[in-house]
Order: C-alpha cells, then sequence, then structure tokens
C-alpha cells in the first residue's frame, strides 16, 4: 500500500536516487541501513522480486511527522529520464561542484523514487503553516543519503535542480 492511499498522509515531494542496475541492493540490506539510521523509523510494505532485490519498502517516521515511499525502476525510462535531467541539471551541477556526479548520473540505469509525504493533523483549526512547522526533512536526507551510499549512486531533487 502506497502513502497515497493513506488519507493521514500528503505527498509533498518526490526524490531520486539514480545508480546502474548492477548495484540494486537486497531488501534486507536496505531494511538493515534504514534500522541503523534511526531505530524508531518503522518499516512496512516491504517488496523484494524472486532473487531477494528490493523492489519497495514504506518508512514512517513519526518524530519527523513524515513518511517514505521508495519504489525500484529500471530501463529505458530511466535512461531517458537521465539523459533530461543531466542536460537541465548541468549549469546549476557546474555551479555547486557537482560535475563528477553529473558524469557519474550519465551510467545510470536504474532509480528509486522517494516520495516524501507529511503526516497531517487530525485537528481541523490547523493549516498549512501549522504543518510546515511540524515537518522535519531529517528523515528524508538521511534516507537519501543511506540509498546513494548503498548503491553508490546519485541523490537528486529534480524539482529545485540539486544534486546531493
Amino acid at each position: 500500500m502506497s502513502m497515497f492511499e493513506n488519507d493521514q498522509y500528503r505527498w509533498r515531494e518526490t526524490y531520486f536516487v539514480l545508480f546502474h542496475s548492477g548495484n540494486r541492493p537486497k531488501l534486507s540490506a536496505v531494511e538493515k541501513a534504514l534500522h541503523q539510521l534511526d531505530a524508531r523509523y518503522q518499516l512496512a510494505n516491504s517488496d523484494a522480486n524472486e532473487d531477494g532485490l528490493f523492489d519497495s519498502l514504506t518508512l514512517i517516521s513519526p518524530d519527523d511527522f513524515a513518511a517514505i515511499d521508495i519504489c525500484y525502476t529500471e530501463g529505458d525510462e530511466v535512461r531517458e529520464q537521465v539523459r533530461d535531467l543531466t542536460v537541465e541539471l548541468r549549469p546549476m551541477a557546474r555551479e555547486a561542484g557537482c560535475e563528477a556526479q553529473l558524469k557519474q548520473m550519465n551510467s545510470c540505469d536504474a532509480r528509486f523514487d522517494v516520495l516524501h509525504f507529511e503526516e497531517i493533523s487530525e485537528s481541523p483549526e490547523d493549516d498549512d503553516d501549522v504543518l510546515d512547522d511540524a515537518l522535519d526533512p531529517s528523515a528524508l536526507l538521511l534516507v537519501m543519503a543511506e540509498l546513494a551510499k548503498l548503491t553508490g549512486g546519485v541523490a537528486v531533487d529534480p524539482q529545485s535542480g540539486t544534486i546531493f
């Protein structure tokens, strides 16, 4: 079940971790790494292929008022997206000194979609300002860094054009 189906959360943004499909980790390795980041993270909806390789999972971080869906994709769709992203990100990557990561992206044929969700307050008088103050991006940043480390990949925020 995706967090899109959970009315206690709303989607905020989607990030990517781009990597070579040969570096796709086993589900057990991803789960272990995420638990080591913070023992309070709750993992759900874990799924692997027949070889035990990661397909998807949901991480819930109650302390951050956040949840994260992580899904694996590979193939032509990813290669096409990487071509588009490298063109789009080139100017900002040069300014930020991220040329090596941009070059590395060219060999990527797989990605993790990292969908960030915020927990919605049950109180009807809460407005967006209160929710924005409650949502903490710490879990997202830690998870992105760990997934990039596990895969030898590059973490990207396509909305802002940022390479982590």
